[in-house]
C-alpha cells in the first residue's frame, strides 16, 4: 500500500531528524507564531499573542477579522484534527485507511450525520452564516497558503479540501451521536429479552421501571427475525458512552469573594490531541475565554466579560428504535398507519483505498434510517426492519447557532432566550453573572411519545408508539437563584418524579454528584481552591457499598487473607500510589464476570462493565446470579482470579502493586497508535487517579484491548470561573494546544493537568506574537 511505503519514509525522516538530517523537514509544518504574516481578506491588522502555555489571545479591530483570524489560527494548529473529524462524520474514512474502515462509514453513510449538517446550513441566520463563511475563509486562506502541511497529511498523500460551514454545523451532531447512545441500549435488551425473563433484565439494569410499559415477552416477538447479535457488533463505539462531567454553581454567599463560583469539568473520550482547544477573543463587542472545539468559532465553555456557564451531559434519551413492517405483497414498501409507503433511498459510493468502490444503498423510513441493513439486508420473509428516529438527524437543527449566540449574552435572559434555539444533545447547563446571579437550563428537543418510555424498540407500524411533539422550552428544567445558594450536576437524576414529562430512564449513578454535594457542605463558602479540592476527589462511593458485600467472602488462603486485609482498611481513594485501587477494581472485574458471563454468554463483553448498582442488588437481594455454591463461593472464585491476574502483570510482591501503573491516562494519536513504534512518537500516557465512579473521573472498559484499566475518558478540560474578577478564573486541558509532535505545545499541559497546576488567561498576555496584516 502506498501509505505503508509513506510511512517507512517517514521512519527514516525521524531517524535521520534524531540525527539534525531531516529536522527542517519535520519542522516545516510548525505554526509561524512570530513576526507578520499576510492574510487574505483582512481589513485590518490582528494580533495573535501565544503565551507560555501555547494559548493564543486574538485581538482584531472587527467580528470579521476576529474569526477570520481564528480559523486560520485554529488550522494552524489543527488541521490534521478537524479534518480527520470532518471524514469521520463524512464517512470518508475508507479514502485515506482503506477497507478496515469501511464499516465506520457505512454507518455514518447511513445514519446520515453530514448529510443533515449540509441540509442544516440553509436554516441558519444570515448573520451566523456570515460568521461561519469568514471563519471557513480563515481555514482555507491556511490551506492554501503554501505552508507543509502536518505530517499526517504527508504520510498519507493527500491534502484536505476547503472547508466549508457544515464542516462546523456536524461537528455539534457528532457530540449528539457521543453523548447519546441509548438506542444500542435498546438493541441490546431486546436480545437480553430472547433469553432473560423481565425480572432479570430490571436486575440487570437496576434503573428500569418495574412497571416496563412495553412487555420484554412482545419485544422477544418483535425482533426474533432481527440478526441483533451482527447488529451490535456492526455499531461503532462502546454499547453505553461514557457520559462523566460535572458542574457546579454557588452564589455569593457562598463564596470568599461575595459574588458566584462555577466550576466546570466536562468529561470526553482522550486522544492526541483532545477535543479542547484555550483561546481569549477579544474585538468590539467579544470579549471570550475559554474552551473551543478547533473547526467552530464558538465558545462551547467559559465566559465572556459578563457571564460564564458550564455543562454537563443530561442523558436524556432522544432515540428510539422503531420495528418496522415490511409490505407482505412488496417487501421493498413498509407499512404505517396509513398505509403501505416506499423507503426513501439513497445510493452511497464509498471509496476505499487499495480496493474497489462499494455502492451502499441507504433505506430511510417515516421515522429514520435502517440501521438493520447495517447486519446485511435481511431475508425479506423476516418480514421487519429496525429504524432509528433521533432529534438530532434532521436539517432543521440549529444548536451550533444557539451555542454561538450563547456566548454574547449579557445576562440571564439573554443566555435563555439564546438556548431557545439548541436541539441537542441536551445539557445540564449552569450559569452565574457579576451581578450575583446563578442558574440552571437543559435546554434541548425532548419528544412526548404517544406510549412507551424509549427503553425497548417498538412497533413503528401502528402509530402508537410515535412521538407527538416535544416538551414545550418553558417547562424544560431550569431554576434561577435557587434558596439553597447552589447547584450541582454530575450527570445524575436532574427532576423529582413529579415532573410531568420523561426525560430517560438511564440516570447515571448519583456516586459523583453526592461527593460534589458532600464537598459544598464541608466548605460552605467556596473559593478556587477548595472547589479545585473537590474536582480533585477520589473516594469512590462505589467501593464504599460494595466492599462490606465483598469483604463477607471467606478468603481460600493467606494471599487473599492480605488482600482482604488492605482493602478492609483502605479509605476508599482510587489513589495512583496505592495498591488498594487495583485490588478491588480486578477484584468487582472478576466478580462480573463470574455473575453474570454464565447467563449472558456472547452478550456479556457487551455488558461487561463496573455495574455497581447492579452488584450490589446482587449480593443482597439477587443470589441467584452467583451460581450453585451462592455468592460466597462466587467472591472468594473471583478474588483468585483477581489476584492471579495482578500477580501474573505486577509480581508476587502485593504491596508493590499500584493503581496507576494499570491506570495510565492514554492520550492515543487516532492514526499511529496501532504501529508500536510510531505510537512511542505520538502517544502520551500518565498515571492517573481516580475512577469511572469519582469526581476526579477516570473512565476504563474492561474489554479494552490497551488494558481493562487504562484510563481513555474523563476531564480533558477543567475550569472554575470567579465572578468577582474573571481574569482571576483558572482552567486546564489535557496534552497541549498543538497537533504538532515536534512542536513545544504537543504535550507540555500534561504534567500541570496530572498535578492540577492551574492556567490563568489575563487580557494582556505576554509571548510569541504574531501580526496578521492585510
Amino acid at each position: 500500500m502506498r501509505w505503508l511505503k509513506r510511512l517507512s519514509l517517514f521512519l527514516i525522516i525521524v531517524v535521520l531528524a534524531a540525527a539534525g538530517g531531516g529536522w527542517a523537514f519535520l519542522r516545516a509544518s510548525l505554526p509561524q507564531t512570530t513576526g507578520t504574516l499576510k492574510l487574505t481578506g483582512l481589513e485590518h491588522p490582528v494580533s495573535v499573542v501565544r503565551d507560555a502555555a501555547g494559548v493564543p489571545t486574538i485581538k482584531a479591530e472587527s467580528r470579521h477579522d476576529l474569526y477570520l483570524a481564528l480559523g486560520y489560527v485554529h488550522a494552524q494548529d489543527r488541521l490534521w484534527q478537524m479534518d480527520l473529524q470532518r471524514r469521520l462524520t463524512q464517512g470518508r474514512l475508507s479514502e485515506l485507511f482503506g477497507p478496515a474502515a469501511l464499516s465506520t462509514d457505512q454507518y455514518m453513510r447511513t445514519i446520515g450525520l453530514y448529510r443533515h449538517a449540509a441540509g442544516g446550513v440553509q436554516y441558519l441566520s444570515p448573520e451566523y452564516k456570515e460568521v461561519l463563511d469568514t471563519y471557513a475563509a480563515g481555514v482555507n486562506a491556511f490551506i492554501a497558503s503554501g505552508k507543509p502541511l502536518p505530517i499526517e497529511f504527508t504520510v498519507l498523500g493527500y491534502k484536505p479540501e476547503p472547508w466549508a460551514p457544515a464542516d462546523t454545523l456536524v461537528i455539534a451532531k457528532l457530540f449528539d451521536l457521543q453523548l447519546n447512545g441509548n438506542y444500542r441500549l435498546e438493541l441490546l435488551r431486546a436480545q437480553m429479552a430472547k433469553s432473560l425473563s423481565a425480572d432479570e433484565i430490571h436486575e440487570l439494569f437496576p434503573d428500569y421501571p418495574k412497571e416496563g410499559p412495553v412487555a420484554l415477552g412482545k419485544v422477544a416477538e418483535l425482533t426474533r427475525d432481527q440478526p441483533l447479535d451482527r447488529l451490535l457488533a456492526a455499531l461503532p463505539g462502546p454499547i453505553e458512552p461514557e457520559r462523566e462531567s460535572n458542574n457546579w454553581v454557588v452564589d455569593g454567599a457562598h463564596s470568599v469573594t461575595g459574588k458566584p463560583l462555577l466550576a466546570n469539568d466536562p468529561h470526553l473520550d482522550y486522544g492526541a490531541p483532545v477535543i479542547w482547544y484555550l483561546a481569549r477573543l477579544e474585538a468590539p463587542g467579544v470579549d471570550q475565554t475559554g474552551s473551543f472545539i478547533a473547526g467552530s468559532p464558538s465558545l462551547i465553555l467559559g465566559h465572556n466579560d459578563r457571564i460564564a456557564w458550564g455543562y454537563t451531559t443530561t442523558n436524556a434519551d432522544v432515540e428510539d428504535v422503531f420495528v418496522e413492517k415490511l409490505d407482505p405483497a412488496d417487501p421493498t414498501r413498509y407499512l404505517t398507519p396509513d398505509g403501505s409507503a416506499p423507503f426513501d433511498t439513497i445510493r452511497e459510493e464509498i471509496k476505499i483505498k487499495g480496493a474497489a468502490p462499494q455502492t451502499l444503498t441507504v433505506r430511510s423510513t417515516r421515522h429514520g434510517p435502517v440501521i438493520s441493513d447495517l447486519a446485511g439486508h435481511p431475508k425479506a420473509e423476516a418480514g421487519t426492519v429496525l429504524a432509528l428516529q433521533t432529534t438530532f438527524l434532521v436539517d432543521d437543527d440549529r444548536s451550533s447557532e444557539a451555542q454561538w449566540r450563547s456566548g454574547f449574552a449579557r445576562g440571564w435572559p439573554s443566555w435563555v432566550e439564546a438556548l431557545r434555539l439548541f436541539t441537542a444533545p441536551m445539557q445540564n447547563m449552569v450559569y452565574a453573572d457579576r451581578d450575583g446571579n446563578i442558574g440552571f437550563f437543559a435546554p434541548g428537543e425532548i419528544p412526548i411519545r404517544k406510549k412507551g418510555d424509549g427503553t425497548m424498540p417498538v412497533p413503528g407500524w401502528t402509530g402508537e408508539y410515535d412521538w407527538n411533539g416535544w416538551v414545550p422550552f418553558e417547562e424544560l428544567p431550569q431554576a434561577f437563584n435557587p434558596p439553597s445558594g447552589h447547584i450541582a450536576t454530575a450527570n445524575n437524576k436532574i427532576v423529582p418524579d413529579s415532573y410531568p414529562y420523561l426525560i430517560t430512564h438511564d440516570w447515571e449513578v448519583p456516586y459523583r454528584a453526592a461527593r460534589i454535594e458532600a464537598g459544598l457542605a464541608e466548605t460552605p463558602r467556596q473559593s478556587i481552591e477548595t472547589s479545585a479540592a473537590i474536582q480533585a476527589d477520589t473516594v469512590s462511593l462505589t467501593a464504599k457499598h460494595l466492599l462490606p458485600l465483598m469483604l463477607k467472602a471467606e478468603p481460600a488462603d493467606d494471599r487473599q487473607r492480605a488482600a482482604m486485609d488492605l482493602l478492609a482498611h483502605w479509605d476508599a481513594r482510587m489513589q495512583a500510589d496505592r495498591p488498594e485501587p487495583l485490588i478491588f477494581m480486578a477484584w468487582l472485574k472478576a466478580l462480573n464476570k463470574h455473575l453474570y458471563q454464565p447467563a449472558l454468554g456472547d452478550l456479556f463483553t457487551s455488558y461487561w462493565a463496573m455495574r455497581p448498582l447492579a452488584t450490589e442488588g446482587v449480593l443482597s437481594q439477587h443470589p441467584h446470579w452467583c451460581g450453585t455454591g451462592g455468592c460466597p463461593a462466587a467472591l472468594t472464585a473471583a478474588l483468585a482470579d483477581a489476584l492471579d491476574e495482578l500477580t501474573a502483570a505486577y509480581g508476587a510482591d502485593m504491596s508493590a502493586w499500584r493503581w496507576g501503573t494499570a491506570h495510565q491516562a492514554l492520550f492515543a494519536h487516532p492514526m499511529f497508535h496501532r504501529l508500536p513504534v510510531l505510537k512511542r512518537i505520538f502517544d502520551r500516557s500518565v498515571p492517573a487517579d481516580g475512577s469511572v465512579d469519582t469526581v476526579d473521573a477516570g473512565a476504563f472498559q474492561f474489554s479494552n484491548p490497551d488494558g481493562p484499566f487504562t484510563d481513555i475518558h474523563g476531564p480533558a478540560m477543567r475550569a472554575i470561573y470567579d465572578l468577582s474578577d474573571l481574569d482571576k478564573s483558572v482552567f486546564l486541558t489535557a496534552l497541549g494546544q498543538s497537533a504538532h509532535v515536534l512542536s513545544p505545545h504537543y504535550a507540555d499541559l500534561l504534567p500541570r493537568w496530572r498535578s492540577f497546576d492551574w492556567l490563568r488567561l489575563p487580557h494582556d498576555p505576554t509571548g510569541d506574537t504574531l501580526t496578521l496584516v492585510p
